[in-house]
């Protein structure tokens, strides 16, 4: 059973998001706008905090979180806060600037639409679009995930071309949307860290997502570990993740 704060939050993401999932491709517009309202209202500072300060007392199904919960390949802390059945994740990703794997991430999309909310820090965002003469040349991949452990796996699919389309950067405060096929890479933009309260509807939707990058693999097929965290390593993590956001502060003046 979840504390008053989480099932507030599945409240919410059900019955504003249910009916609108299996739109997909140029329907997923209304589904794109919903998420970004669901995932503002989820990220005002009061309602996050309080609900970080609940799953970080352990309210919930922490082990559940943990196992959804990992340092992900493409740069940042991902964090499960609450998902309902696998229609909707919510999440916390936490970018740590001068960390090892800090950076941009490799240009993709995603299999379903999604919705970023900046909590804490600036995020920098790059659009892109393929296109024949496009000045960037990239070797495309296909990601999913392996069958038998769930790791990622990058299998080659060709090489293409890109053009960018936009450059944004979003302070806290601000957020964005987008459908599942967008092509864009994100990174911390601030000194510090950046926090995002990160949206996924209808996961799973889409068995792949297009991964380009600008070299450095060797054109073979290839798995990155996904290592997902332990009980005490989530919760303490969320505990961290109250102190970036001010939990505690927010929490006692209310």
């Amino acid at each position: 059973m979840g504390g008053r704060h989480v099932l507030r939050a599945r409240r919410l993401l059900s019955g504003s998001l249910d009916g609108l999932v299996d739109l997909i491709g140029a329907d997923e517009e209304e589904l794109v706008r919903a998420a970004r309202t669901v995932v503002a209202e989820l990220g005002s500072p009061g309602r996050l905090s309080a609900l970080v300060a609940e799953l970080a007392a352990g309210v919930g199904d922490p082990s559940g979180c943990a196992r959804l919960s990992y340092r992900h390949v493409l740069g940042f802390d991902k964090l499960l806060l609450v998902d309902v059945g696998t229609r909707h994740m919510l999440r916390a990703h936490v970018w740590h600037p001068g960390a090892h794997r800090a950076g941009r991430e490799d240009i993709h999309n995603h299999r379903s639409a999604l919705a970023s909310f900046v909590v804490r820090g600036t995020l920098g965002m790059e659009l892109y679009e393929t296109a024949g003469d496009g000045p960037l040349a990239a070797a495309r991949y296909r990601e999913s995930l392996s069958a038998e452990v769930s790791d990622w796996l990058l299998e080659p699919a060709g090489r293409a071309r890109l053009r960018l389309t936009q450059t944004a950067e979003y302070a806290a405060g601000s957020g964005y949307a987008l459908p599942s096929h967008a092509l864009h890479r994100a990174w911390c933009a601030s000194p510090g860290a950046t926090v995002t309260l990160f949206l996924e509807t209808g996961a799973g939707r889409r068995r792949y997502t297009d991964v380009f990058t600008g070299g450095g693999r060797d054109g073979r097929a290839q798995a990155y570990a996904k290592e997902p965290l332990e009980v005490a390593e989530y919760l303490a993590e969320l505990r961290a993740l109250a102190e970036l956001i001010g939990g505690s502060e927010e929490l006692a003046c209310s």
